[in-house]
């Protein structure tokens, strides 16, 4: 009955581990609002002078 027991939460573990990944890999392809490219100083310069 103890192998059972080690077995079972072995696979809930490594179950845990991969969805955590997966979800992961999913969220990264997300672009979240609100976030910009930073501009370097040079073309910030130039939005000022036109």
């Amino acid at each position: 009955m103890d192998r059972y027991l080690v077995w079972l939460l072995v696979a809930l573990v490594v179950g845990v581990v991969v969805s955590n990944i997966m979800v992961l890999k999913y969220a990264a392809k997300f672009k979240w609002p609100g976030q910009q490219k930073s501009q370097s100083p040079e073309q910030k310069d130039s939005k000022v002078e036109d």
